[in-house]
C-alpha cells in the first residue's frame, strides 16, 4: 500500500484509460513522476499535457496521508493491478479496477467462484432457489460472489454463511460505507470468513452511478453468473450484460410468466442464457463433478403428516383450504403444520399460507 495507490484510486477518468496508463507505467508512483515530467509516452494518441493536468488535480497530499492513517487504523488493505494478490479473474478485463480496497481474505477469490444476483424484492420462490444453489455450491467449496444489495444478493450471502462457505461482497460505495444500512449485521458476518471489496476510496457514498460500474466486478470475479429473479429494468440485467461481454456464461432461473420478478430472467433465457432446470446445469458449466443424493426427504412421513404434506405444493395454499380439502380437525391440522415446519419441509407465509420447501433442484 502506497500513498500513490490511494491517490490513483481516486482519479476520475474512464476505467479503460486509467488501466491503460497503469499498464504502461507499471505502478502509481511512476504515474505521479510522469505527470511531473516533460516526458510523453502515448505517441500523440492523447493530449498529454491536458492528461497530466487532469491527473494532478486529484493530488492532495494531506488528504492522502490522512486516508493512509485511516486505512491502517481500520485494517483496510489495498491491492493494485500488478500485485501478486490481485484477483486473477479480473486481470484480463479491459476495464479492470486499477486499485481494490478490501477487508477479509482476498486470496480465496482465486478459487472457483460463482456470482449470484437478483431482485431486491425477492419472493419466497427466489429465496428458496438461492438457498438450494448456495448450499450445493458450498459443498464443493465454490465461492459465492454478490453485491450485498437487499433481496437476492443479501440472501445469497446469508445462505453461504449459514452453510459455512466463503462469500465476497462487491460494494458500490467505499469499503467502510455499509449500504443499505439494514445490512450492517451481514457486513460484519461476511468479514468473519469472507471478503468485502470496493474500487472506491473509503468514505465514498453509494451514488447511483457507482452500482452499474461495480457490477462488472461481480461478474468478472466469477466463472459463472446466476440471475435468480429480475424485473425488466433490474440492475441484475446490467451484470448479465457485463458477463456476456467478458465471455462468462449466464444462467437464469425461470419464473412464472405472471410475475414481474421473472420478466427479466425469462427474457434472458429467450435471448440465449442457460435456463436453470437442475443443479447439474450449473456444475456442468463450471466443469465440476456433482452427485445429488439430497431428495425432498418425505418418505418417512405417515398418516396425517403425509396427507397434509402431499397437498402442499410450491404454490402457497391457505390453511382454510387445507382444512376443507383434508377434513382434518383444525387443532390437529395446526399441530401437523407446526411439526412439518420444524422438520424444514414446509414454511408459513404471511396470512396463514403454507408452501413446500424444495430441498433440491
Amino acid at each position: 500500500m502506497t500513498i500513490y495507490d490511494i491517490w490513483y484510486s481516486d482519479v476520475k477518468i474512464p476505467n479503460v484509460s486509467k488501466l491503460k496508463i497503469l499498464k504502461k507505467l507499471k505502478n502509481a508512483e511512476n504515474i505521479f513522476n510522469y505527470i511531473n515530467s516533460k516526458e510523453e509516452i502515448f505517441n500523440g494518441e492523447v493530449n498529454e499535457p491536458k492528461l497530466k493536468n487532469k491527473l494532478f488535480t486529484y493530488w492532495d497530499e494531506e488528504k492522502i496521508k490522512n486516508l493512509l492513517i485511516y486505512l491502517n487504523k481500520n485494517n483496510i488493505k489495498i491491492v493494485n493491478y500488478h500485485s501478486p494478490s490481485y484477483p486473477k479473474n479480473l486481470v484480463n478485463l479491459q476495464d479492470a479496477p486499477c486499485i481494490i480496497y478490501y477487508k477479509g481474505d482476498i486470496s480465496k477469490l482465486n478459487n472457483i467462484s460463482v456470482s449470484i444476483v437478483g431482485s431486491r424484492k425477492a419472493s419466497y420462490y427466489g429465496k428458496n432457489a438461492t438457498d438450494i444453489i448456495c448450499r450445493e455450491l458450498v459443498k464443493k467449496n465454490i465461492n459465492i460472489i454478490s453485491g450485498m444489495a437487499s433481496g437476492i444478493d443479501a440472501f445469497a450471502h446469508w445462505s453461504t454463511i449459514k452453510n459455512e462457505g466463503f462469500t465476497c461482497a462487491v460494494l458500490g460505495s467505499g469499503i467502510d460505507v455499509i449500504y443499505p444500512k439494514g445490512n450492517k449485521e451481514l457486513y460484519y458476518k461476511i468479514l468473519e470468513n469472507g471478503c468485502i471489496v470496493s474500487e472506491y476510496a473509503p468514505g465514498t457514498k453509494p451514488y447511483a452511478y457507482n452500482f452499474p460500474l461495480r457490477n462488472r466486478i461481480i461478474s468478472g470475479l466469477s466463472k459463472l453468473l446466476i440471475v435468480v429473479e429480475a424485473s425488466e429494468k433490474s440492475g441484475s440485467l446490467i451484470t448479465a450484460n457485463y458477463a456476456l461481454e467478458q465471455g462468462i456464461d449466464v444462467v437464469a432461473v425461470p419464473g412464472s410468466i405472471f410475475s414481474d420478478n421473472s420478466k427479466g430472467t425469462n427474457k434472458l433465457i429467450k435471448d440465449g442464457a442457460y435456463p436453470l432446470t437442475s443443479m447439474e446445469d450449473i456444475f456442468e458449466l463450471i466443469n465440476v463433478k456433482y452427485n445429488n443424493f439430497n431428495l425432498n426427504g418425505n418418505t418417512n412421513l405417515k398418516g396425517n403428516n403425509k396427507i397434509i404434506y402431499d397437498f402442499i405444493d410450491n404454490i402457497p395454499i391457505h390453511i382454510d383450504d387445507l382444512h376443507k380439502i383434508t377434513n382434518i380437525d383444525i387443532k390437529e391440522l395446526y399441530e401437523v403444520l407446526f411439526e412439518l415446519q420444524l422438520k424444514n419441509q414446509i414454511t408459513c407465509l404471511s396470512g396463514n399460507y403454507y408452501v413446500k420447501i424444495a430441498n433440491s433442484i
